[in-house]
Formats: C-alpha cells, sequence, structure tokens
C-alpha cells in the first residue's frame, strides 16, 4: 500500500466530463480512465493488473480524495510552502513526460549500440588484465624485511600475508586481488601491475595513501571483452541519458537566461 501511496502523486490527469467513474466522494468523481492510468502506472513499476490490485487502488484514491477533500476545506492547499511543493511536484513531472516523450520520438537504434559496443571493444583491444596479490603495511622498513624473505622464498608470500597484511579482504587470501586491469587500482599501485610480467614480484615496495605494499604479478591474460548481448542494457542507458544531455543543451542554448 506504500508503494501505492508515493506513486499517486504522478497519476493526476484531466478527465473528459463523459468518463465512467467507479466511486465519487461527497459528489467529486473517481473516472474509471484515472484508475487505469493509476494501474497501468503500477503495471509499469513491476506490478501485476488484477482483480486485486484494482480494488486496492481504488480505495486508496477515495483515500487521496477523502484526505484532498480535507486539506482544500482548511485552506491547506493555499499555504505559500504547500504551493511551493504543488509546483514543483508538477514541473516534476512535466519535465519527466518530456523526456519520455523524446526519447518515444528518438528512440535509441540497433546501429547506434552497435556502434557504440565496437567503438568500446576497440578501446579495449590489446589490454592485459592481471591476476595480482600484494602484502599492505604501514611502514617502509617493515615492507622491506617481508620482501627480502619473499625474495628468498616465494613460496611465503601467501603466509606472511596472513600474517601481517593491512588488507582484510585479500589478506586473509594470502594476499590474492584476483583478476584485474591496472586501471583498478590507484596509480602508483597501477603502474607497477602494469610494469611487471607474469610470475615477477616488484623489486621495491610501493607506497600509496593506504601504506607500503609488496605487488606480484602472478598471471596475465588478454582482456575478455563481453558479448554484445551481456552489455546491450547498459550501452542502451548509456546513449539514452547522452541523447537526453544533447537534448537539454539544445533547450538551454535557445532560452533567453539572464
Amino acid at each position: 500500500m506504500k508503494r501505492i501511496v508515493m506513486l499517486a502523486a504522478a497519476c493526476a490527469v484531466a478527465v473528459p466530463a463523459f468518463a465512467q467513474n467507479v466511486a465519487t466522494v461527497n459528489g467529486k468523481a473517481i473516472s474509471q480512465q484515472s484508475l487505469d492510468q493509476f494501474v497501468k502506472l503500477l503495471v509499469s513499476q513491476g506490478a501485476t493488473d488484477s482483480p486485486q490490485l484494482r480494488e486496492q487502488v481504488k480505495q486508496e484514491m477515495i483515500n487521496r480524495q477523502i484526505f484532498v477533500q480535507a486539506a482544500e476545506k482548511d485552506g491547506i492547499a493555499k499555504q505559500a510552502d504547500v504551493q511551493t511543493e504543488i509546483s514543483l511536484a508538477r514541473e516534476g513531472i512535466l519535465v519527466r513526460a518530456l523526456m519520455a516523450d523524446y526519447l518515444k520520438k528518438h528512440p535509441i537504434t540497433d546501429k547506434q549500440i552497435q556502434d557504440e559496443y565496437n567503438k568500446a571493444k576497440q578501446q579495449q583491444a590489446g589490454q592485459q588484465e592481471y591476476k595480482v596479490r600484494h602484502i599492505l603495511v604501514e611502514d617502509e622498513k617493515t615492507a622491506n624485511d617481508l620482501l627480502a624473505q619473499i625474495k628468498k622464498d616465494k613460496s611465503k608470500f601467501a603466509d606472511l600475508a596472513k600474517k601481517n597484511s593491512k588488507d582484510p579482504g585479500s589478506g586473509a587470501n594470502g594476499g590474492d586481488l584476483g583478476w584485474a586491469a591496472p586501471t583498478n587500482y590507484v596509480k602508483p599501485f597501477a603502474d607497477t601491475v602494469g610494469s611487471l610480467k607474469k610470475g615477477q614480484l616488484a623489486d621495491k615496495p610501493v607506497q600509496t595513501q593506504f601504506g607500503w605494499h609488496i605487488i606480484e604479478v602472478e598471471d596475465t591474460r588478454p582482456v575478455e571483452f563481453p558479448p554484445l548481448d551481456q552489455v546491450r542494457p547498459q550501452l542502451e542507458e548509456m546513449l539514452r541519458q547522452q541523447a537526453l544531455g544533447e537534448y537539454q543543451k539544445q533547450l538551454r542554448d535557445k532560452a533567453t537566461i539572464k
């Protein structure tokens, strides 16, 4: 029910005088058209159209009309702060409707999605991702002492990470950070990862804002770009936002702003 109350404000529409009514409250009609639109909105948000939902919506619209009439009777609707909220709500509804109308008239095409996918795939071509493990400590001396032990015997890396690393996530896993592109890390760390080859240990500790790191690249592989079907929703949404941003800029450029 709370969900219905929150969505109710979005359903105010102009209703023809001849529309069939589902109820009246103190002579004020609640039209079938209003109820249908309310149900349609809820269905678009994931609800299932059913007699039970329609009855629930009807009762909520009756309750809402009772409250509205009480607010109008008490003069609340004329209060300045209430008028401001009503105005802002109206503006928000109009903006959303305008954007929806623009996207309906200018839908994102399959070609646009494919072109964006190809561009992103090309940008990532040839890039590598790295399987990295590290040990994070607070000071350089501790880092150098641990690094010296690892250089003598690499098999100690995991145990030393578990005992000494200040990174609780990777430390418990022997320092393992899993697979990632260097860009996932802060710059000093990323630069070192990108400079190392498979099986190579950084010859000195690396300092970041988190502390001192002992870094080893366990393995490398080409970045696997996901198939189009997997990223289509994200690409389509990104293109929608870009289109709306361009539309907003066009409108703003035409507006007289002082």
